[in-house]
């Protein structure tokens, strides 16, 4: 018997698909048509081609920047997945201290980037910065204005301050999911805590990891507001990453041409590598589950 199908519930989808064209599809065109034309103002725009794009991939600008930005996020993966691992696999599992180390875990995501920017920018500062006072006081030439490491190093303590607690909270989650029964035939079997972890905890974790390998490398990688607030890309340029110079491109030089096809350019790296960490990771896990 033929079932007769109702499409008027597409009805109900419809303001979303209105609200993503206005505020997703419509600049998107926006950014295309400003990366193939040139302009010169009152809306006039002359054929450019590919031209752009051909002077960002022979810019060293861009080259510099993006060293920089990968070098960030290799370094920012490589410590907060690690150490969230660690501290999901050291929380209380129930009771009161559960519930108390989630909620401290989860009050550095619920902060603003920008007030991340500024609490670090003050926490850091020679003069009245915490940070900043104490290592000078211990006799620590130590000032983020003025050294490319410090800054570095200022940079990434802020950003694995602000983001463990994430990769952590995911893991614990990962963790919190797994069977009693699969400690249990550890502990008959007298499993070490090695092994315990390599083949019971971290397979069962392997999902969570995935996703949270994806959106730390994502943020990384995109990351804007809190070294443009602590350093603002300086000093110099050692800490420019690629938003830091797209934004200085087209708001600082209002350079949109090249500003737009920039950013295109960036938006296709991130769905490239993303989409590189998603396929490995998962080939990974169907191999260990077979």
């Amino acid at each position: 018997m033929d079932k007769t199908q109702n499409n008027k519930a597409w009805f109900l989808v419809l303001p979303v698909l209105v609200i993503v064209a206005f505020s997703a599809v419509i600049p998107l065109m926006t950014v295309v048509n400003y990366s193939v034309n040139d302009t010169f103002g009152e809306n006039e725009f002359f054929w450019n081609g590919l031209g752009w794009f051909e002077d960002m991939i022979a810019s060293d600008r861009m080259h510099s920047a993006l060293g920089r930005q990968v070098l960030f996020s290799a370094i920012i993966l490589a410590i907060e997945v690690p150490l969230g691992i660690f501290i999901a696999l050291h929380m209380p599992k129930k009771g009161f201290w559960a519930s108390f180390c989630l909620v401290l875990m989860a009050l550095p995501l619920l902060i603003p980037f920008n007030v991340v920017g500024t609490i670090w920018q003050i926490f850091g500062r020679v003069d009245i910065g915490l940070l900043g006072h104490g290592l000078a006081s211990l006799g620590v030439d130590y000032n983020y204005t003025n050294d490319a490491l410090d800054a570095w190093i200022t940079i990434i303590v802020m950003d694995v301050w602000h983001w463990t607690s994430l990769v952590a909270l995911l893991c614990y989650a990962g963790l919190q999911s797994i069977p009693q029964a699969y400690y249990q035939a550890a502990r008959i079997d007298q499993a070490s805590r090695w092994s315990v972890f390599r083949f019971i905890e971290l397979p069962k974790m392997s999902g969570v990891l995935l996703i949270a390998v994806l959106l730390r490398f994502m943020d990384s990688f995109m990351i804007y507001t809190e070294p443009f607030v602590v350093t603002g890309g300086g000093p110099g340029n050692s800490t420019t990453f690629l938003s830091i110079d797209l934004v200085k491109m087209a708001v600082g030089q209002f350079d949109l041409g090249p500003a737009a096809a920039f950013s295109i350019m960036y938006f296709l790296v991130i769905l490239l590598v993303s989409w590189v960490f998603y396929t490995v990771m998962t080939t990974l896990d169907n191999a260990e589950t077979k």
